[in-house]
């Protein structure tokens, strides 16, 4: 049996990102998160239900403010007080692992997506995606972007503006575009 598209996508292998199961399970995802960004600033258990519905794992403590974007939100794995500020996308299209005690600033890109370099076989459809990892006790500058394949350590901070082409190790800060250590912490 061929494996699906959402089984390709997910093992970072070329897949069409029209296929019709994925289009609605992003239609799906598309529907929460409309409710999630249109919610009043008190309804904060509304958007907690609505974000540990999304997800595929949540921990306790979990604060993420509107807006939030996200292609699926079920391959995203959060742990125990996640803070995500404003205007946070997630293109969730492999993995997102994010540990416990995590710091995200705002305006933060986090992409496991990523297209064919050659303009011929982008013209297909295709696109792939790799797994995106984020370790405990992180902090996430604002406007930060994290690119797909990425790994980042438990403990290391992202300054502010960074783009996180590869992965970094832990306790370390780390800044720039392209992103590279500057000293252990």
């Amino acid at each position: 049996m061929s494996p699906t598209e959402r089984e390709k996508m997910l093992a970072n292998q070329p897949y069409l990102a029209n296929d019709p199961e994925l289009v609605a399970l992003r239609l799906a995802a598309a529907r929460q998160l409309h409710c999630f960004n249109q919610s009043a600033p008190d309804e904060t258990v509304t958007r907690s239900q609505i974000i540990q519905t999304l997800f595929d794992t949540v921990g306790e403590g979990c604060e993420i403010y509107p807006p939030f974007h996200c292609d699926y939100g079920q391959h995203i794995k959060a742990g125990q007080n996640l803070y995500i500020n404003v205007n946070c996308t997630i293109l969730d299209c492999n993995w997102v692992t994010i540990g416990d005690n995590v710091l995200i600033g705002p305006n933060v890109q986090l992409y496991t997506a990523y297209h064919p370099v050659d303009p011929q076989v982008r013209l297909t459809g295709v696109e792939m995606a790799a797994p995106i990892a984020i370790g405990n006790n992180v902090w996430l500058g604002g406007g930060v972007m994290v690119c797909p394949g990425v790994t980042i350590g438990d403990g290391s901070t992202i300054g502010a503006g960074s783009v996180v082409t590869k992965s970094i190790p832990a306790n370390v800060v780390a800044v720039g575009n392209p992103c590279r250590v500057m000293r252990s912490v």
